[in-house]
């Protein structure tokens, strides 16, 4: 739809448009000698930048009497500095409102005058939450994603840095923002995620979460191409190597792609430390997910069909304690698993203070109680506390290790050591088989990549890693 010249009827097409919204608000008054609306919507404008910097200057006759018309009093003055636009199109002016713009009508005048002055509340900077370091930076992402590119830049400080800005979701209309470094992100990398975003389809966009299926690369893995982090440092550790970031508006975290399985257990901290001690950390993580994932079924597995491998005494100490429950071992470690899931998932969505005590609860409840009354062998709780807090070392991986889990229960309490490790052996294969963009999942180990062997496993110090760094595109399928 065109502008009319008519200030008053283009402020009518308006408020029809948007429904007559109470937070629509319209403003008539004299601009530099002419008739004018002022349009927007109150709570996304900051109402002190409105009067001092729109209404008081333009309704001051004296600093507009040299100049031939409104239009061109309003374009001359020092006004470029709030982000001052033109535009004709009154549903690209509808839009411009819903993002915390003000709509300037002009009597007689073909033209509107958009000037950015949003002032909606939005959550500040903080400290993060599940990704927690000893030493580096304590800024997390916000829920606006200006501010996040800002926490980007102030961290790459180089005009590599490319951030593309895009808006997906037909009723939302959510800002997406792409980061990368040109020369070193892959062109044909980007050039897919673009295509990927551009058919999503998706109507409404509350959330990066959304985006992620779209990201992946298709495949029913367990596993995610696609990572997230909510720390600007890790993001532009990640940018650094030539990954490519997505950061949705209204989401305090940002997307990675592609994202690898050797990814998962890295942290800031094995960069601040000695590489000896970096090496440990990951190992350790490493084998914290073999046990949250393969100690609850190779523990059924073992006392139900393999109890040989186990010494006389533990077995023995093992089957005293189980004769006294009246369930079977494979049934207690889904209903142990299970009750943990709902703690967890109690603890996550209850307020604070009450997600404190539904954590006690459940403790007394699965740690004293079920075994006090006899309905869980205390060797299995054992099992499962380990189980938990291993999981809790590398927190990304909660949602496939937890039907990981399951998986292996079941296939450990029927088959035993067969079927389990039939499921590792498919697991290592999905593992192996994903190529996310065309860097394989299991990059850079299989592929083995000699040069990206310096910060896999093993970190090599900062006077070999501060040289030269692997880039994705250095991990593609050739």
């Amino acid at each position: 739809m065109k502008i009319e010249k008519s200030a008053a009827e283009n402020a009518a097409i308006i408020k029809k448009t948007f429904h007559n919204s109470f937070d629509l608000q319209i403003r008539f008054f004299t601009a530099a000698g002419a008739p004018a609306a002022a349009v927007y919507l109150d709570g996304m404008c900051d109402e002190m930048k409105i009067t001092e910097c729109v209404l008081k200057p333009l309704t001051n006759k004296e600093n507009f009497s040299r100049f031939g018309s409104p239009a061109a009093a309003v374009k001359a003055r020092a006004y470029k500095g709030m982000g001052l636009s033109e535009e004709t199109d009154l549903n690209k002016i509808a839009a411009a409102l819903t993002e915390g713009n003000l709509a300037l009508f002009l009597e007689n005048e073909e033209t509107a005058f958009l000037f950015s002055l949003q002032g909606f509340p939005k959550k500040g900077i903080d400290t993060p939450e599940a990704e927690q370091n000893e030493q580096g930076g304590s800024e997390r992402f916000a829920d606006s994603f200006k501010d996040n590119v800002t926490l980007l830049r102030r961290r790459l400080k180089t005009p590599a840095l490319v951030t593309e800005r895009t808006v997906i979701g037909e009723t939302s209309r959510t800002d997406v923002i792409f980061c990368y470094l040109e020369g070193r992100a892959d062109p044909a990398m980007l050039q897919k995620i673009r295509r990927r975003l551009e058919k999503t389809g998706l109507d409404t966009l509350l959330g990066s979460g959304y985006l992620k299926p779209f990201l992946d690369g298709g495949s029913p893995g367990l596993f995610s191409d696609t990572g997230f982090t909510e720390r600007p440092d890790m993001l532009a550790a990640k940018l650094a190597e030539g990954r490519i970031g997505i950061i949705a508006d209204g989401t305090p975290y940002a997307l990675i792609a592609p994202y690898l399985f050797i990814d998962y257990f890295h942290s800031l901290d094995d960069y601040m430390g000695s590489p000896a001690y970096a090496l440990f950390l990951r190992l350790l993580r490493l084998a914290c997910f073999f046990i949250s994932a393969a100690l609850p079924g190779l523990f059924v597995a073992t006392c139900d069909f393999h109890p040989e491998v186990l010494p006389p005494g533990i077995m023995l100490d093992i089957a005293a304690a189980e004769a006294k429950t009246p369930f079977s071992l494979a049934f207690e470690a889904f209903a142990i698993h299970l009750i943990y899931e709902i703690v967890r998932e109690a603890g996550l969505r209850m307020p604070v203070a009450v997600g404190h005590a539904v954590s006690i609860v459940g403790a007394l409840v699965v740690g004293d109680a079920a075994v006090t009354a006899g309905l869980i062998a205390a060797p299995m709780l054992m099992v499962v506390a380990l189980t938990a807090i291993s999981s809790a070392v590398i927190p990304k991986l909660h949602e496939p290790l937890a039907l990981l889990r399951f998986g292996l229960i079941a296939l450990g309490g029927i088959t035993g050591f067969f079927g389990v490790f039939i499921a590792m052996g498919l697991l290592l294969s999905d593992l192996c088989g994903g190529s996310p963009y065309g860097v394989p999942f299991s990059a850079p180990f299989s592929p083995f990549v000699k040069k990206a062997q310096r910060d896999a496993l093993r970190r090599a110090g900062w006077r070999t890693l501060g040289r030269t760094r692997t880039t994705a595109r250095e991990m593609k399928f050739e």
